[in-house]
């Protein structure tokens, strides 16, 4: 297979094949040549990221930071759900959240302390972390020089951010490692085609179809992933027609997968919930959720069917994200510089696809209900900063691709430049980690300042609950404050819920008949049958938080608490 092109100025200071006789006849390799990285040099990243993936589980377990999120809680009540609850099996998986986070939780959420402590979901999301620092690496070697490619990967998995969601069950740790080695696998796909590897072709577009699959079960920006990974490898094909029928079955495969996700998804909706577009306008979706949440009388939040401001917003995040203090705007100054470089010198042109989150959700804030709050811009709040860290790959990527074209350029009248460089940012990256550790990543900040009344609330409500008699049946509604039943360790089937749709509707129309307690929440479902159905109903306990609904715990006259074993 060809190796991709790399810049003149690397092929300048090495022969043609970047080797050199060494004494006793021996071939020594041209250190400052690019080319592909093999397994065994790639492993001792791979090691240095489980060793960085476990000082970050140390320390995000010690100090209680597992679930801040709500959103990690919720991924792993839905996970348990599937298992756990009085109509296990495929209804469990629905949502808006799509399923495969779910189902690489599944193993690990049954077993109830890892459930309740949050370490159901940092096993899957180390692994996807360690995954994406040994992809990243691969990836920049076919770019960068083998140190360039080094400090490259060093300022990607030493990012705070990453290594704080990276023990979280939130999904981007996953879909980071599946759009990058999305990208490693497309770059080696396409240099194959140029180069006429029928063999490699199949085998990458084998790889692709499940990658690409993959990341369409596990969030949406991998919808549009797929689609452009697919129009790439067809468009390149188209022009190497000699490839194309010899791969041909290999391709039918590769297009009946990637189109297999989103026509799955779509069916599924509608077998369960009656609308194929129910994860775009059901309750639970993002238009609802910005609907429900929004201030009164502030109209929409900034950057609302405002593409410019949408994307003053979106880059801002990543920056904050990616570097200490306001070094984000070199880092992406120099990205960008980076991207121009490589389009130019048409350098590797397929990881171009690492730049996909950045139209995805300048989009997405503009025209999606998808707000993002950082404490630098208006209204100076935390919500979705996390999201910036998806463009966190290209920033370390083409930024580096700039270091590196500024030290060729100087090396020549000042070769101290090649020689202190790369050690010197190498030490600037570690001072930003140090730094933005010192004070507190954006993304975890943002965790802990939701999480304040939430934690507080549904900690004092599973307290509550596990005063109630053990095994007795709950009527609840689980989508807000599954974390209190988290808490609790009381298994979902013991309870009546929105994930059991029919048991579900039945019980709101007459709560007292179905379950011995009822939790009704303000403004929930259950809350709302209540007041429409008293009858039957005792009231036992009132909880209330400030910034968190108040909660009323029912226990009904109609249906008995099951006794306690003797």
């Amino acid at each position: 297979m060809r190796g991709p092109k790399t810049s003149k100025a690397s092929r300048s200071g090495a022969s043609a094949n970047a080797a050199r006789a060494a004494p006793g006849g021996a071939v020594a390799t041209n250190p400052d040549e690019i080319r592909p990285a093999t397994r065994e040099v790639t492993f001792p990243i791979a090691l240095a990221a489980v060793l960085l993936s476990f000082v970050a589980l140390l320390i995000s377990f010690s100090r209680g930071y597992l679930l801040l999120y709500g959103d990690a809680v919720a991924h792993l009540g839905i996970a348990r759900r599937i298992l756990d609850s009085r109509n296990p099996g495929l209804i469990q998986l629905g949502g808006v959240w799509l399923p495969l986070p779910h189902v690489l939780m599944l193993p690990f959420v049954q077993k109830l302390e890892w459930w309740q402590n949050g370490l159901a979901g940092a096993w899957p999301s180390l692994i996807c972390y360690i995954a994406s620092v040994a992809g990243l690496y691969r990836l920049a070697r076919y770019l960068l020089m083998p140190r360039w490619a080094i400090a490259a990967t060093a300022f990607y998995a030493l990012n705070p951010n990453l290594l704080y969601l990276s023990t979280t069950a939130m999904t981007e740790p996953l879909f980071l490692a599946l759009l990058i080695w999305t990208t490693l696998l497309m770059v080696e796909c396409v240099a194959a085609i140029r180069a006429a590897g029928h063999a490699v072709v199949a085998r990458r577009l084998i790889l692709l179809s499940f990658f690409v699959l993959a990341a369409v079960y596990t969030r949406y920006d991998g919808w549009v992933l797929g689609a452009t990974v697919w129009c790439v490898v067809t468009f390149t094909l188209a022009r190497y027609r000699e490839v194309w029928r010899k791969v041909a079955p290999s391709f039918v495969f590769f297009t009946l997968l990637a189109a297999a996700g989103p026509i799955s998804w779509l069916a599924y909706n509608h077998h369960f919930f009656h609308d194929p577009l129910d994860f775009i306008r059901g309750p639970y979706s993002a238009s609802a959720i910005e609907k429900k949440t929004a201030a009164p009388g502030l109209g929409h939040y900034h950057g609302w069917h405002n593409p410019l401001l949408a994307l003053v917003y979106y880059t801002r995040a990543a920056q904050v994200d990616a570097a200490f203090w306001e070094t984000g705007f070199l880092i992406m100054a120099a990205a960008i510089g980076g991207l121009v470089l490589a389009i130019r010198r048409r350098l590797l042109l397929p990881a171009l696809l690492l730049w996909l989150p950045l139209p995805f959700y300048v989009y997405s804030i503009a025209y999606g209900s998808v707000p993002i709050f950082i404490p630098q811009l208006w209204p100076h709040s935390y919500y979705n900063s996390r999201y910036g860290m998806e463009m966190l790959p290209a920033l370390a990527l083409f930024a580096f691709l700039a270091a590196q074209w500024i030290e060729e350029r100087w090396s020549h009248s000042q070769p101290l430049v090649k020689r202190l460089m790369q050690p010197i940012i190498l030490l600037l990256i570690a001072l930003s980690t140090v730094g933005m550790m010192y004070r507190t990543p954006l993304v975890l900040k943002e965790a802990i300042n939701n999480s304040t009344t939430r934690v507080g609330f549904e900690s004092a409500l599973g307290r509550q609950l596990l005063s109630l008699p053990k095994a007795s049946s709950i009527l609840m509604y689980n989508s807000d404050h599954v974390g209190a039943l988290q808490y609790a360790g009381i298994p979902l089937r013991q309870t009546i819920n929105e994930g059991d749709y029919d048991s579900f509707q039945a019980a709101l129309a007459a709560p007292a008949e179905h379950a011995a307690y009822v939790v009704a929440i303000a403004g929930d479902p259950v809350s709302a049958a209540v007041a429409a159905h008293p009858e039957g109903l005792t009231e036992l306990t009132i909880l209330c938080a400030t910034g968190q609904p108040c909660a009323r715990i029912y226990q009904s006259n109609r249906v008995a608490p099951v006794p306690p074993k003797s």
